[in-house]
């Protein structure tokens, strides 16, 4: 099952859930995972601040914190995301909202399906997967 939620902050997607989990659905069944429970919550950036602090110890602003609660094939977790944090980031890279929404839910769910972005070599496998599904699935509008 996969659900939408927000948190201080306007849900983006009115009356495109069926779209939205019909995008996350295939992107799922393309890294041959099954989905379990998953959950998006659209935050503000405060919100997700003190996420970030409280169960990463970080004290810094980001887009997205993804939590695993996935079990062998089975993709399931949470995946907090700042709605402000992507409407700067858009116009910074020059994008629309809603190509770098999708680029930052793909991002969690890729997370959820095994990959990293640790390392240099690993960022650069997430960026191409991310650009992969934005390409290959539709834009989430």
């Amino acid at each position: 099952m996969i659900g939408f939620y927000n948190e201080g902050t306007p849900f983006p997607f009115k009356g495109k859930k069926l779209s939205v989990k019909t995008q996350i659905m295939s992107l799922i069944a393309k890294e041959n995972r099954n989905a379990g429970d998953l959950s998006f919550i659209f935050c503000t950036d405060n919100f997700l601040l003190d996420i970030n602090k409280k169960h990463l110890d970080h004290d810094y602003y980001t887009d997205v914190i993804t939590f695993d609660y996935s079990v062998e094939n089975i993709v399931s977790g949470d995946i907090f995301i700042s709605v402000e944090r992507v409407t700067e980031n858009a116009a910074e890279f020059g994008v629309s909202f809603y190509h770098e929404l999708s680029r930052v839910m793909y991002h969690g769910v890729l997370h959820l399906c095994g990959y990293g972005d640790k390392s240099d070599d690993e960022k650069q496998t997430m960026r191409e997967k991310e650009d992969f599904y934005l390409t290959t699935l539709s834009i989430i509008e």
